[in-house]
């Protein structure tokens, strides 16, 4: 390997905790971590470190968190830490102008997207819920944008049909750890050159809303399929039956019609749900105190028949 960088890190979930986990491993130096203040979790709400603090810890790398950066007292110890370059994964919070030109070598970012689809804080949900067959990592140097600097490194990934937001996700976090340290190997013996963004098919992945789980039924049996995958494991796609908030976990698309939001069947093989086009067959479900149960156990605590119909979406009690 070259000479090692002196690679400040800025990274909160488990997302960015693989990467760090690599850059630590490849011999870079890591003079400064940055993640967000710990946070309750949990049903006592206990105060949680992040992912990235707790990897952090185990390595003894020094930590800071910092609610914001846009006071000089807030960039004091990155200032101080006198890094070569910053890495960002999943930081949290945006960088002021003052941090991005802090570094000699910038800032770089690890973005779950093959940039300039899917700028914006949800691209691994936004890519499965758009039916999107590929994706990636796009290393990029950091700018004033959101999401909008130089592409340094591109690496894609096949988006199965079976993948969740959490697979996916998975996928992802270790392209991205191979994708940064292949990239700091390059940056450090002078072979990284950068790639203007084109204009042309930027999309944006607006943030997962808890408001967007409850499913429009007049949607497409795709649609809703494709749509639960990318809601597992948050916010969890969900109907309204009977005045009760049922989470659904594994579907697919079938062919079937019916009134969208009724229940055309439901047996040990899955309760299919007609849809404005075609239908629903779920297959996993939860109903609330519960676990994630197959479609046959579900039934056997919660009675599903032909004709039962979920609460449109808009109406009262959904």
């Amino acid at each position: 390997m070259t000479s090692p960088l002196r690679a400040a890190f800025a990274g909160t979930p488990e997302f960015a905790a693989a990467a760090l986990d690599a850059i630590v491993a490849a011999g870079h130096a890591v003079p400064l971590v940055l993640t967000q203040p710990d946070r309750p979790a949990g049903r006592g709400m206990k105060l949680t470190p992040s992912a990235v603090k707790k990897l952090a810890l185990a390595h003894g790398l020094d930590i800071d968190q910092p609610e914001r950066l846009r006071a000089e007292a807030q960039r004091a110890r990155l200032a101080a830490s006198r890094p070569d370059v910053l890495v960002v994964a999943a930081y949290g919070l945006i960088l002021p102008l003052e941090v991005l030109t802090l570094p000699k070598l910038g800032c770089l970012n690890i973005h779950a997207s093959l940039l300039p689809r899917w700028r914006g804080a949800a691209p691994i949900q936004r890519a499965i819920e758009a039916g999107d067959r590929e994706t990636g990592i796009t290393i990029m140097q950091m700018d004033a944008g959101l999401d909008t600097g130089p592409m340094l490194l591109r690496r894609t990934a096949a988006i199965a049909d079976n993948d969740t937001a959490a697979s996916l996700h998975d996928k992802l976090a270790r392209l991205g750890a191979d994708a940064i340290v292949e990239a700091l190997a390059r940056l450090a013996a002078g072979n990284l050159p950068a790639e203007p963004q084109p204009a042309e098919g930027a999309t944006y992945a607006r943030k997962i809303s808890r408001a967007e789980a409850g499913l429009d039924w007049r949607r497409t049996g795709s649609e809703l399929a494709r749509t639960i995958r990318a809601f597992d494991p948050y916010p969890g796609a969900s109907g309204q039956m009977r005045g009760t908030a049922i989470k659904l976990w594994a579907a697919r698309p079938v062919a079937a019609r019916g009134e969208a939001g009724t229940i055309l069947r439901a047996d040990d093989a899955g309760i299919v749900v007609a849809c404005g086009e075609d239908a629903l067959c779920i297959t996993e479900l939860q109903r609330p105190g519960s676990k994630r149960l197959a479609a046959a156990e579900f039934l056997h605590g919660f009675a599903l028949r032909a004709g039962d119909q979920f609460t449109p979406p808009g109406a009262a009690g959904a």
